[in-house]
């Protein structure tokens, strides 16, 4: 019993060397195939850090680019003075400034007649 043990052993160790032996070799992720020269990328480094960052945001990202328009500077101006006198289309509540006269059916006569009666104390028609 213990001689067939130790074959069946000795049978699984040699499989594994033989399985061993067949192994893959790691060559990397990619083969390095590059034509620069090691003067070549380190130029491209300093002048890389040299530059701006082109993917840098907001403060970081400098002073902005001058941006050439076709208005003049005066219909630019007009145009705010314009924009600044006008009613403010986001205001809300007491501060839309004046509310539109809307036109009524009620004679404004009769509307002080029954505030005469009122205030008198007499009795209003229903």
């Amino acid at each position: 019993m213990n001689a067939s043990k130790l074959l069946s052993a000795v049978a699984l160790s040699l499989l594994a060397a033989a399985g061993a032996a067949h192994a893959e070799t790691y060559e990397g992720v990619h083969p390095l195939t590059s034509a620069a020269s090691r003067a070549e990328v380190a130029g491209q480094a300093v002048i890389a850090a040299r530059s701006a960052d082109p993917y840098a945001e907001g403060a970081n990202a400098g002073p902005a680019q001058v941006v050439a328009s076709d208005t003049s500077r005066a219909a630019v101006r007009a145009e705010a003075v314009a924009a600044a006198h006008s009613a403010d289309p986001y205001a809300e509540g007491a501060s839309a400034g004046v509310a539109p006269l809307v036109a009524s059916t009620v004679d404004r006569n009769a509307v002080r007649a029954q505030a005469r009666a009122a205030a008198r104390g007499d009795a209003l028609p229903l």
